[in-house]
């Protein structure tokens, strides 16, 4: 894949400020329609899945938009049927799921690492587009975005982190894993769509050499794919502020402050 020429900054920032404006706006109306939303992210380790998650939740309520990353199954839910842990974590009326991974973990780092038989694997993909249908037919808004990267930028990005004290915590024994298993994963990915890329819940390739562009073409396609209207926000205004009525607040030797740490920086 030849090198994907870097979204200008002074392009980027204005249009990524533009659809977060109307991310706000997506949010106001699946709150007043009282919608259900998810949004599936997966895709190769460092495709750019969670800096886009950043940026599509960073000016919304947490309270109606929550990301669900879920750790690795206890015994209890190793037990369970597949999909139950996940199914307690999809959106009430008015709510919007994002999965940092999800469901697809099965087809992906599950089927390629051996952590789960090949019976198992075979029946996640017969019932995954049941399970999915299922939350269609619900009325459930589905949205499923794959992150596209090549080897070379991949093997970039984790050099970088390697390099970086504040990110390095990003790298994990199974990330360095998945660059000599590259073609295992793509054999993986490529039989998972087979199988589940369903009209009623098609993959959408998002192709992320530039994270930049990414973030800025995910974004953009969530939002022309969900028919949401501005919701006119209620008036507002402050009122007057009542006259004191005699209180006093208790002497600051009484409370303990935090150290002024910022005085020592001038």
């Amino acid at each position: 894949m030849s090198k994907v020429k870097r979204l200008p900054r002074s392009v980027y920032e204005p249009e990524l400020a533009r659809l977060q404006a109307e991310l706000v706006n997506l949010q106001e109306w699946v709150r007043s329609e009282g919608a259900r939303v998810v949004v599936v992210f997966e895709g190769r380790d460092a495709a750019g899945k969670g800096s886009t998650i950043k940026r599509v939740t960073e000016y919304l309520n947490p309270r109606v938009a929550r990301i669900v990353a879920l750790p690795v199954p206890t015994d209890r839910e190793r037990t369970q049927w597949y999909f139950q842990r996940y199914v307690e974590h999809l959106p009430a009326a008015g709510e919007i799921v994002l999965f940092d991974r999800s469901w697809y973990n099965r087809a992906g780092v599950e089927r390629v690492m051996g952590f789960c038989s090949k019976q198992e694997y075979t029946r996640f993909l017969h019932q995954c587009p049941i399970f999915e249908r299922l939350l269609v037919e619900d009325g459930l808004l589905l949205r499923k975005y794959w992150f596209s990267v090549s080897d070379a930028e991949q093997e970039r990005r984790f050099r970088s982190r390697l390099a970086d004290p504040m990110r390095r915590w990003k790298l994990s024994p199974m990330d360095m894993e998945s660059i000599t298993r590259w073609e295992d994963y793509s054999r993986a990915k490529d039989e998972m769509f087979v199988h589940t890329d369903i009209p009623e819940a098609p993959w959408y390739v998002v192709e992320s050499e530039d994270k930049r562009r990414a973030r800025i073409n995910m974004i953009a396609h969530l939002l022309s794919s969900i028919p949401y209207r501005t919701v006119e926000p209620p008036d507002l205004a402050l009122p007057e502020r009542p006259p004191p009525k005699g209180y006093e607040r208790p002497p600051r030797d009484m409370q303990t402050y935090v150290p002024d740490h910022s005085a020592s920086l001038l």
